[in-house]
Formats: C-alpha cells, structure tokens, sequence
C-alpha cells in the first residue's frame, strides 16, 4: 500500500501559515474598461452557444474568461489597440505592499502570465525595489544562482517574480514569508504548492500568503463557483479545459453577468 504523509506529519514544527484573499478594487476606468469587454465577450459568447451549442462553445468560453482576467491583472497584458485605460489597481496595490509593508521580509510574487511578470519587473525598477525574475524561458543554472542568492542571508534583494508554471514546485524559498499570487489559479493545488515553496523546512518565520482578487469581476466569481463546485474531484478542475468542461451554461451565464 501506499503511505503518504502530510506535511503536518514530517515537519510538525512548521511556523504558522496564514492564507488570505487580498481585495482590490478597481478605478473607474479599469472598471469601465472591463465591464464593456465582458458584455462584448458575453453577448457574442451566447450567440455562439445558442448557434453551435454549449460543446462546442467551450473554446470561447475559455478565451473569453482569459481575457477577462488579463483585464483584472492588467490592461496593457490587452492588445494595443483596446488599451483604452491603463490603471490596474493589482500593480499599485503589489506596488504599495512592496514599497511601505514589508519591511526587511521577502517576498515572491507568482503570476500565471509572463508579460505581467514583465510588467512588474518594470514597475519594481522605476521604484527601486530590487528584485528577481524569472519564468519558463530561463535557464536553469541562472535559476539556480538566483534562488541560491535570494535564500542569502546577506542578499538584501527582497522579490523575487516566478511564473506560476515555472516555479510552483521543487523550489525551496524559506528566505521569503511573505508570497502575493498575482493572479488566482484554477487549481488550488498548483497555488498550494506555489505558496509552500516558502512554508517547509527551513522556515523559521510566519509566512503570510495572499489571493489577490477584484472585487466583483470574473476573479471573484471563479473562485465562489470553485467553492460550488467542490465535490468535482481536483483533478477533474486542475486546468482551464477541466474547469471549462465543469460549468454548466448557467455557470457562464454567471461568469460574465
């Protein structure tokens, strides 16, 4: 048979973890950007499931709720030419917590997008917060370097910016206690396992994990249906196609009301 223990079991030591949905909350001109993308994305959506019916649809859906959460991270992750605002209240709110909250912790901060790495790479340069990046693109051995240089106690860079992919398993980032996924993950066990890179042995300190969400958009509504839906088996929701394939038309419906 197979034994498997937890990690209550083998590291029954552990500091405290506290997980937490950070809320944020559009401007007026975020929102304004976001709301007509969504009755743009929904009217057109429902016309192709009541033309093609609901399986055939799925694609749709799966690219409509995408660009729905690119808006939440960000408008410039929008082609250029729909970038008509370009506040995104997740960079400042990251941005403030950076800056005036943390103190001397480190932090690292997953998002599922690259280019929003990017972006965040850039803002944290024009304010002077030092830090590092890296997602599925880089090589390993510079990977390494900088886990090894951020796990220092005498390396004062205090973020570090990981593609959800790239760095939710096998990193061991105990130097950080503080940890603000981006952008809110349809599997909670890639998020689960994004936040224990810091919470394992090693860590002598609290760590502090934080959900960043927009207030009443497809962000917070994912994750009340994920809450609905909890009997479906993780699995069966692990990625987008598995989580698409779950909702019902009502669920869309509700997705993008």
């Amino acid at each position: 048979f197979l034994l498997r223990r937890t990690k209550e079991q083998v590291a029954p030591d552990l500091p405290e973890k506290t997980e937490m949905v950070m809320w944020c909350e559009m401007s007026s001109s975020q929102k304004t950007l976001y709301d007509s993308i969504r009755d743009s994305i929904s009217s057109s959506l429902f016309l192709n499931i009541k033309k093609e019916g609901l399986q055939k649809s799925k694609l749709a859906v799966l690219q409509g709720i995408l660009k729905l959460r690119q808006v939440c991270d960000s408008p410039l992750l929008l082609p250029a030419d729909e970038q008509t605002c370009t506040d995104s209240v997740k960079t400042s709110t990251l941005m403030d917590e950076l800056m005036y909250n943390l103190g001397s912790h480190k932090a690292i901060v997953f998002s599922q997008f690259t280019v929003m790495l990017d972006l965040l790479a850039e803002e944290c340069t024009n304010r002077g917060i030092s830090f590092f990046h890296f997602d599925g693109q880089t090589p390993p051995h510079q990977r390494a370097a900088m886990v090894s240089a951020f796990q220092s106690p005498d390396d004062k860079t205090r973020v570090f910016l990981i593609s959800l992919k790239a760095g939710n398993a096998g990193l061991n980032l105990t130097a950080a206690d503080y940890v603000f996924l981006f952008d809110p993950w349809w599997n909670t066990a890639v998020q689960q396992q994004a936040i224990d890179r810091t919470h394992r042995i090693g860590q002598t300190k609290k760590v502090f994990a934080y959900k960043m969400v927009c207030r009443d958009t497809i962000e917070e509504k994912i994750i009340q249906l994920q809450q609905r839906k909890k009997q479906l088996a993780e699995d069966l929701i692990g990625e987008e196609e598995g989580f698409v394939k779950s909702l019902s038309e009502d669920d869309i419906a509700y997705l993008f009301s």
